[in-house]
């Protein structure tokens, strides 16, 4: 259901590909077409978050022929997939220091959707680049602020202020400057069903960011959550994330990989977390699409430092693409 709407949307976005799938929907057969963009609209099957659909839009989005805008409707919170929050707060200023930048680069999240039912709506839009620079981003720096988003759909609006109180009773034990915006969504805004959560960003003197994120069960499925409670686990979530470290947070170590490896013919380095499996395996589709290798090499941290779990030093020579669709002015 959710692969056929990612198909679609695909289809949407580029020009000339060919797509067939055999009767039992075992096996696709793609010939890919070129990346178009424009402004377009697409309406996301609700058994997956838009953070699904965008993770892949984010990774084509700026070699496309037109600067993209596209509205795309269904579920913008749930605990699968990466939200829109988290995307806006993380994958952008990662984009920006490829120098993917503009006034044009944004998410905006103009309806909430929760699950099972959705009725959320983003917006995205992104400018093309002929090249991407070479990025040397390899000290994450120590962690000067963090900020949130807690929001609140078709419940009571103190659920938010609950989320926030419980969140920052652990977290003030770190570090003061802790702001933690409340989104309360009403009427048409607000979707199709009752939910709550909550988005944690944790940004360093360097500009790294770190992110986590919780949403309550959906309607009549699971155990109600409290919102303490998942105040809580979020703000433990944050830390664990930070524990791991890196200057590019676990969601993202995959697009960040992916520039590098498109980026001129001169060397990247980026030092991560531990590596999680959707990285590993991403890195295999870059060795058989690109013949590309990256120099791996693990960090232990210092005792006295505490600076956490294993470090790993990501190095590769970019493959020099350029963006060839990209209307000249």
């Amino acid at each position: 259901d959710f692969e056929a709407s990612f198909i679609r949307l695909i289809d949407k976005v580029t020009n000339g590909s060919r797509i067939e799938i055999n009767q039992t929907g075992t096996t696709l057969y793609y010939q890919p077409g070129l990346l178009y963009g424009g402004s377009l609209e697409h309406d996301c099957s609700p058994s997956r978050s838009i953070g699904y659909y965008l993770e892949s839009l984010l990774c084509l989005a700026p070699f496309m022929k037109h600067p993209l805008k596209i509205v795309l409707r269904g579920v913008t919170n749930d605990q699968v997939d990466p939200s829109v929050d988290v995307l806006k707060a993380t994958a952008l200023p990662l984009l920006k220091k490829f120098g993917i930048d503009g006034e044009s680069l944004e998410i905006k999240i103009n309806r909430r959707g929760m699950p099972p039912k959705g009725g959320g709506e983003i917006l995205f839009s992104c400018p093309v680049k002929k090249v991407l620079q070479p990025i040397q981003f390899t000290d994450p720096g120590k962690i000067k602020r963090i900020r949130g988003t807690a929001y609140s759909v078709r419940v009571s609006p103190q659920m938010a202020n609950r989320m926030v109180e419980s969140a920052r009773s652990i977290l003030n034990k770190f570090l003061p400057d802790i702001y933690i915006y409340t989104d309360h969504m009403k009427g048409v805004n607000s979707g199709k069903s009752p939910g709550f959560g909550l988005c944690l960003v944790a940004e360093t003197i360097n500009g790294t960011i770190l992110s986590a994120e919780l949403a309550s069960n959906p309607q009549g499925q699971g155990v109600a959550v409290l919102p303490e409670e998942l105040g809580q686990n979020c703000a433990k979530l944050l830390l664990e994330e930070v524990y791991r470290g890196g200057c590019v947070d676990s969601t993202n170590q995959s697009l960040a990989l992916l520039l590098m490896t498109l980026g001129q013919q001169d060397v990247s380095k980026v030092l991560l977390g531990p590596l999680s499996p959707y990285t590993i395996e991403f890195l295999r589709h870059l060795k058989s699409f690109f013949q590309i290798m990256f120099k791996i090499e693990t960090k232990s941290p210092e005792e006295e430092e505490h600076k956490g779990g294993e470090k790993v030093l990501m190095t590769c020579v970019g493959i020099g693409f350029s963006n060839l669709s990209k209307t000249i002015r």
